[in-house]
């Protein structure tokens, strides 16, 4: 289903509204969907982005799992290959270090090894970002692990519309996807349809048009790329387009491109490490199908090479932001 075929009427909802309710209205419309994880049931997530649907659905449906990732990825590549539709919870994306064999090497290759026989339609929700002093075991932002495994698919809501779209569209795909949430965005609210619809998976979408420079940003670094775009390079007469990719796998790099063709110029913000980030691939990506427009190197904006602080001060420093976003343009436009 498309966005275009959406024709409730929308309202407000928040992030955290908005992943509850694309959950719950998977369950309803899938009679082999199951949802599975460390405190989705009793407690309605850490987050509680799951509750109520224990007492809606009960417990054959919500399901409190033991404290073991390595167990719940396996709960679910058995039960997608055998016929249902898990929706798994990883609490924290810093948590995938403990079951990335069955990410890596079951997950991502079981339909390949199958020769297509074996289907895994496994959505698995996981929380990333940094910003509330949770500290450098529970604050990464590890995308890029995920985007390097041929047989995932990657997706990244930056707001509250499409977290329950993205949901709804990975839950329908017969392929493992992961669902990449920001903790730091679970408050901030926007216009939400009621009942289900899908946003594509494989589809970027130009959040602000511009003519001298693009913006790529990922997840709640949109936010930053717009307060920068619509406020100091505004200022100094910039006219930044501002792209949020929201699939990373598949990525769409036409998209990219054309913006690209357009500006001539181009910045990825990530809140991931900048060393061996995605930023650095979109990067590679950019000049090799539109060099010839480039009128400068691509510039990234990324977080420094160390692990997470728990010193608020310390993480302040660390997130990029818009203001590090102003920097790297003046940088990059010499201005």
């Amino acid at each position: 289903m498309a966005e275009a075929q959406v024709v409730q009427k929308a309202r407000q909802l928040p992030y955290v509204g908005a992943i509850t309710e694309a959950i719950r209205e998977v369950l309803r419309e899938q009679p082999s969907a199951f949802v599975a994880g460390e405190d989705v049931a009793g407690a309605g997530g850490v987050f509680g982005t799951y509750g109520g649907l224990l007492k809606e659905f009960g417990p054959d449906r919500v399901v409190d799992t033991p404290i073991s990732e390595e167990a719940i990825i396996g709960l679910g590549v058995g039960a997608a290959a055998t016929g249902c539709r898990p929706i798994l919870d990883i609490m924290f994306m810093d948590f995938l270090g403990e079951c990335m064999d069955e990410v890596a090497n079951q997950l991502a290759k079981m339909r390949f090894m199958f020769g297509g026989s074996a289907k895994l339609p496994v959505t698995v929700l996981t929380m990333a970002g940094a910003g509330m002093s949770l500290a450098a075991q529970h604050s990464q932002s590890l995308e890029a692990w995920l985007c390097h495994l041929p047989g995932l698919k990657v997706v990244m809501p930056s707001n509250a519309y499409d977290a329950k779209g993205l949901i709804i569209a990975a839950a329908r795909d017969d392929n493992p996807v992961f669902v990449i949430l920001n903790k730091m965005s679970l408050r901030m609210a926007a216009e939400v349809p009621e009942g289900a619809y899908e946003v594509p998976i494989g589809v970027a979408k130009v959040v602000r048009p511009g003519t001298n420079l693009t913006l790529i940003a990922f997840g709640r670094m949109v936010h930053e790329a717009m307060k920068a775009a619509d406020g100091e390079l505004k200022t100094l007469g910039i006219d930044a387009e501002v792209i949020d990719p929201r699939s990373l796998q598949p990525l769409d790099t036409n998209a990219l491109v054309a913006s690209v063709k357009k500006t001539h110029r181009a910045i990825v913000v990530h809140e991931a490490v900048r060393f061996g980030g995605l930023g650095g691939e979109i990067a590679a990506q950019l000049q090799e199908l539109a060099f010839d427009y480039l009128d400068a190197p691509i510039g990234r904006v990324g977080a420094p090479f160390a692990p997470v602080p728990f010193s608020p001060a310390l993480e302040r420093h660390y997130v990029p932001n818009a203001a590090m976003i102003v920097a790297e343009t003046r940088r990059l436009l010499g201005v």
